[in-house]
Parts: structure tokens; C-alpha cells; sequence
């Protein structure tokens, strides 16, 4: 599990949602009276007459299908065809009859095995495929990314219909003529139809979709520029531009339509931070304080009266830095000196001093949980938090109270909020966007 560094702020990483349950058998508590079912709930056998439109034996899945993800499948084999072969596949929502077959009911959907069409509410009807019988194996899916239930058959798509699909969606069976006899796969066991090459293809749309979205020209050189300017990086910075001929070429579009002026503003002390920087990076905890007392007295000392967590994490990297020298009685004073106040102020600063004190305990820190503390990327952070200190001292900052932001920033905040809404707008189905996964190199539906 991630932890944050410090207190609130921005840097929180993102809650992973927890893995949705999926449908394991048939619910033998909602199950029809025309019905037998076998005794590891995966069989049905329909024992009435079928002479009624209320003659079915429907039953659903023990769970309804998970919605956060890209797609749901199951699929069920026709054992038996029976008198007519009316068995039909489908999904059904929580207000189902199961005197009733799937697609005669409002939001709820069925493929027919007898006539191969499709009933979506109301018992509508439309043509659809072919019609299946004995030895077929039939399967139903949700796409939540496109709103569609898809059908296949034996293996192959058959089709599908795009809906307001409104979960939660029941995986639903029914039987309709003396002797049918149906198995169902909920993913106990391979399934006949290639679902993960449907969802690989789905997202290759999706991805496509996205790559397709025209940007203005050089608006990737500005917002590399923009980052490396905000965040201080001005070795970089100069490389980047020399490589791009000594002057950086113009963007093509509005300083209004960039953000108001955020170039100007990450332009603000840029000396000053890159040389906070390297202070942190030399280990020089000492000197960023120096300094920080003699370019802003001011608002140095309101941090301190507040216990800000700026001087949370500077006190916290000296104390790592004397750790790193070896000098460990004098750490331990600066823990009982500076650190001690700390404990109390917030439970992310008392988990964050747990850790720093814990590389006390052990002989080699570095090979230990608390070892990423040792390493460059977490001096970095601390870098990264008096970077933005400094910028919120800029003037020219409207009084809003929070820190400024890279370009970068705000797009990745952008994108997750549109994200997040697109979900809302589908009642809450389709994957949960994940940032945090997206830079760690993983999966993602969202892309």
C-alpha cells in the first residue's frame, strides 16, 4: 500500500476501489417453480409444461455482474433442447420475475434460442441471429465502456445492442419446454468465446479514440518546458532548450487559453529554487534553512509558528541525512529536539515519524521497508514541497490559499476528473480510473 508523505495536500495517492464479486452459481433461492436445479448450481432442467406465458422457469446468477470493469461475460450450453427449445440467455435487473423470460420485462435483455431473436422489455422483439439448440453454447456480455449488451454463439459474436444499460444486470437463464437442459459457465472453466481478445479490442478503440484528438503543434514542448520551469529544474531547463536550436519555439495558442499566465508565474524565483534544490540534494538541510530565513523571513516564521508541514518534512530530512552519515546519537537529539513536537499534529505525520525513527533500529536502513526514505526520489519530494513553499510566495498569486500548479499538473488533474464525471454520467459503471496505475506502467480502460 502507497503512503503520503506529510500531511493533506495534493501529492494523496488515489484509493483503489475494491475488487467487485462476481456471479459463482445459480440462486436457488429465487429460483423458478418449473425448475430443477443440480447441486453445484450450475444445471437446469425445466419439469413443467410450458402450455402458459407464465409457465417459465427463469433463474438469475447469485450476484449481479460486476460494473466496474470494461466487460462482464457468462455463458450457458443447451444439454438439452427439450419439446421447442425455448431457452433463452440474457440479463435481468433486481425487479425480475422468474415466471418471466429474459426481454419481457423492463431493463432486462434475451437472446431466444427459438426463434434467434432479440427481446429487450416489454417482450419486444427484434431480429437478431441465427436461432440455438442442442450442443450450442451461448454467451451474454455487458460492454460498460460502450453501453451494449453483446451476444455470441458457439464462439463467435453474434451481435450486439446498444442501451442505457442500468445495473445492477443479473446473469439470467430460461427454460420454456418440457426437458431443457442447460449448464452455465460463470468462468469456472474456459469460455468458447475469446472474451479477453474482445476487451483487448475494445480498448485498442478506445486508445485510438484518444490518439486521434488533435493538439496544437509544439504543445508537448511547452508543457515539458512548463514543468521543468515550475519545478525548478534549471540545468535542465537550459539543456532543453539548446536543444531546441537556442530558442524555444512559439506556442500556438493564447496565454488565456494555457492558464492564465502560468508560464510567467513558474518563472517566478527560478534561481532561488534551483538552488534550494541542490542544497536538498547535497544533504544540506542546513543551508536550505539558512537560506529560506534570509529570502523569506516572513513567511519562514509563520510556517514555523504553524508547524507547517514544509518544516515537517525539512526537519524530517536532516534528521534522515544525519542517519545517512552514521551519526546516530546525534539524531536521536534532533528527534527529541525537532521532530518530538511533531507527534500528535496528524495521523499521516505520526505514521511518516514512525518510519524516520524506525531506520534507528536496524544495522543496514537500507535493506529494510523504510529504505525508500535513503533514496534520491524521496529527497526529491521534499525538494518538490519547498519548490511549491516558494512559489506561493510570488505576489503576482491570486490569495486563493493553495499552492500553484504545473501545466501538467492541471491536465492530469483534468483528465481525471473527466474520468471520474464519465463514470458518474454511466451510473457509476465502467473501470475505475486509476492515475496512480497509468504511471506505474499498468493496464488502464480509461486510455
Amino acid at each position: 500500500m502507497q503512503r503520503r508523505v506529510g500531511g493533506g495536500g495534493d501529492g494523496e495517492m488515489e484509493e483503489e476501489e475494491e475488487e467487485e464479486e462476481a456471479p459463482t452459481h445459480l440462486n436457488t433461492s429465487t429460483c423458478g417453480h418449473f425448475l430443477v436445479i443440480s447441486t453445484d448450481k450450475l444445471c437446469a432442467k425445466y419439469t413443467g409444461e410450458g402450455l402458459h406465458g407464465n409457465d417459465v422457469g427463469a433463474i438469475q446468477g447469485n450476484r449481479p455482474a460486476p460494473c466496474r470493469r470494461l466487460l462482464y461475460y457468462f455463458e450457458m450450453t443447451v444439454k438439452d433442447r427439450g419439446f421447442k427449445g425455448c431457452t433463452t440467455i440474457g440479463f435481468t435487473d433486481d425487479h425480475f420475475r422468474n415466471s418471466r423470460q429474459p426481454g419481457w420485462e423492463p431493463n432486462t435483455y434475451g437472446y431466444h434460442g427459438d426463434d434467434g431473436k432479440l427481446y429487450h422489455g416489454q417482450g419486444k422483439a427484434d431480429s437478431f441471429g441465427p436461432t440455438f439448440s442442442t450442443g450450442d453454447t451461448v454467451g451474454a456480455g455487458i460492454n460498460y465502456g460502450a453501453q451494449e449488451i453483446f451476444f455470441t454463439k458457439n464462439g463467435k459474436l453474434v451481435g450486439g445492442t446498444f442501451n442505457d444499460v442500468k445495473t445492477p444486470l443479473y446473469p439470467t437463464i430460461g427454460l420454456h419446454s418440457p426437458n431443457e437442459k442447460v449448464e452455465v459457465n460463470f468462468g469456472q472453466r474456459p469460455f468458447a468465446y475469446d472474451v479477453e481478445a474482445q476487451l483487448k479490442k475494445e480498448r485498442e478503440r478506445r486508445r485510438k479514440a484518444v490518439e486521434n484528438v488533435p493538439l496544437s503543434p509544439n504543445v508537448n514542448h511547452s508543457i515539458v518546458r512548463s514543468y521543468l520551469l515550475h519545478f525548478g529544474y534549471h540545468d535542465t531547463l537550459a539543456a532543453f532548450d539548446a536543444a531546441n536550436g537556442g530558442s524555444f519555439p512559439p506556442m500556438l495558442f493564447t496565454p488565456h487559453e494555457y492558464g492564465n499566465g502560468t508560464l510567467d508565474n513558474d518563472m517566478f524565483a527560478l534561481d532561488q529554487r534551483k538552488m534550494l534544490r541542490r542544497l536538498v540534494r547535497d544533504g544540506n538541510i542546513d543551508g536550505v534553512f539558512a537560506k529560506l530565513r534570509e529570502w523569506y523571513p516572513q513567511q519562514l516564521q509563520q510556517q514555523q509558528e504553524h508547524c507547517s508541514n514544509i518544516i515537517f518534512l525539512l526537519h524530517c530530512q536532516k534528521f534522515i541525512e544525519l542517519v545517512k552519515l552514521g551519526m546516530l546519537e546525534a539524531a536521536v537529539t534532533y528527534a527529541r529536539t525537532e521532530l518530538a513536537p511533531f507527534f500528535g499534529s496528524s495521523p499521516d505525520q505520526d505514521l511518516h515519524l514512525q518510519d524516520c525513527l524506525a531506520l534507528l533500529a536496524y544495522e543496514r536502513p537500507h535493506e529494510t521497508p523504510m529504505a525508500y526514505l535513503l533514496h534520491f526520489g524521496y529527497s526529491e519530494l521534499v525538494a518538490d514541497a519547498i519548490n511549491a513553499f516558494v512559489l506561493s510566495t510570488n505576489p503576482s498569486l491570486p490569495a486563493s490559499g493553495k499552492s500553484p500548479q504545473s501545466g501538467l499538473e492541471k491536465l492530469l488533474q483534468q483528465l481525471t476528473a473527466c474520468l471520474a464525471e464519465k463514470r458518474v454520467l454511466n451510473g457509476g459503471q465502467g473501470e475505475v480510473f486509476s492515475l496512480h496505475r497509468i504511471l506505474q506502467g499498468g493496464k488502464e480502460g480509461g486510455w
